[in-house]
Order: structure tokens, then C-alpha cells, then sequence
């Protein structure tokens, strides 16, 4: 691993937000799924889950696979059960719907522990996701359509998520467990060895200061 891209994967490692997440729910078209990963690692989300109705819809590769290198993707097949692991992590679970009792998304407080949940394209949020979430939001529009883009909707959402945490100086501090960022050094910066690790079944070695395998 070069000085150069230790640094750089050091800079994104600190600047990760582990509490910030997005809950994709049934979202299928494959631009969206790359669509939404690569802005979750572009605003330092760590995490993204995503509810299936069946193991072949799974994030595992293709269009997202180059950001899905740096976030950890937790597959589900049912969304109480999603959602329960959201809450149990202390985090507050909006969802996007059109309702009489959503509220602006920009008057959320995105400071706190949040998760974001994406309906499906065509159907948007289901009733079980409308019925567990703590909030509905809504993209406020003057035009003709009443929705965006699932993965545009997600862009809009976590950069004013991202702007509020900036302001609150949440990304001038490292946030990520040491375990995780031994991971994510050694699987990015020496990921022919890390790939033997994974196919020996062996452990990873601890990474130092300078980048090196210890």
C-alpha cells in the first residue's frame, strides 16, 4: 500500500458516519441500487440495508460493486426484521411517503442517529415500513410529478443530512470502531491478501501505522 493511498483511504475512514444509513426496500433496477450505494459512500455512510424478496436481488456485485468495496451491505428478506435492527442500534427511521402527516425532510434533525428507508419504484414504501417508522418525509414539489427518482430522492435526503452534521462538526471526528477500520485497511489496501484470508478461512493480520501488515 502506497503512502499515498493510505492516505486517502484514511481521510475517507474519518470522515465515515456510522449512525447515518439507508434502507432500501425492494428497490430492483439496477442503476438505482448503484445509484444509492455510490451516494452513501460519497456522503460517508458506512452502512446500507436492503430488504429482498428473494437472495438473487442481493447487492453483491455488479454496478455497485466498486462502492460496495468501502460499505458494508446487510441483506434482509423481511422488513420488521430491518427495521427492528435499525431501532436496535438507537436509530430514529424515517421513510419517504407522501402522507398527510409527513413532514419536510429538510425539518429533520439528521445530527441524531438516523436511518433512511426507500420504497420500491413503482410502490413505494410498504405498509409494514409505514406502520414501524417513526416519521414520514416528503421532497416538497410545485411541478406536475408527485415523486422523484428513488435514487435521486436518496441524494437529495442525505446531503441535507450531511450538511447538518458538518455544521455540528460530526465529520472533524473519527467515528469508526478500530476493528472496522482494520478491516477496511487491509481489504483496501492489500486486497490480494485479504482475498487468500477470505478463501483460507484465516484471520486478518493487524495493520500499523504506516499501512503495513504487522
Amino acid at each position: 500500500m502506497t503512502p499515498e493511498r493510505l492516505e486517502r483511504i484514511n481521510m475517507m475512514l474519518d470522515h465515515r458516519q456510522p449512525d447515518l444509513t439507508v434502507c432500501m426496500e425492494g428497490v430492483h433496477k439496477s442503476h438505482n441500487l448503484a445509484a444509492v450505494v455510490r451516494t452513501a459512500d460519497a456522503i460517508g455512510v458506512s452502512d446500507v440495508h436492503a430488504i429482498w424478496k428473494s437472495e438473487e436481488m442481493e447487492v453483491r456485485g455488479g454496478s455497485a460493486a466498486g462502492s460496495q468495496n468501502w460499505i458494508d451491505v446487510h441483506n434482509y428478506s423481511k422488513t420488521k426484521d430491518a427495521i427492528d435492527q435499525l431501532k436496535q442500534q438507537g436509530m430514529q427511521v424515517l421513510v419517504t411517503n407522501l402522507s398527510d402527516t409527513a413532514v419536510d425532510f429538510r425539518e429533520i434533525d439528521y445530527t441524531k442517529p438516523t436511518a433512511i428507508i426507500l420504497g420500491q419504484e413503482k410502490f413505494g414504501a410498504s405498509k409494514t415500513a409505514l406502520e414501524l417508522a417513526d416519521q414520514d418525509i416528503i421532497i416538497p414539489m410545485v411541478g406536475m410529478v408527485q415523486s422523484l427518482n428513488v435514487s435521486v430522492a436518496c441524494s437529495v435526503v442525505l446531503y441535507e443530512a450531511q450538511r447538518q452534521r458538518q455544521l455540528a462538526g460530526m465529520y472533524n471526528q473519527a467515528n469508526l470502531i478500530h476493528e472496522r477500520r482494520q478491516r477496511t485497511l487491509f481489504e483496501g489496501g492489500h486486497p490480494i491478501f485479504a482475498e487468500a484470508c477470505q478463501r483460507k478461512g484465516l484471520p486478518y493480520p493487524a495493520i500499523d501505522d504506516e499501512g503495513k501488515i504487522v
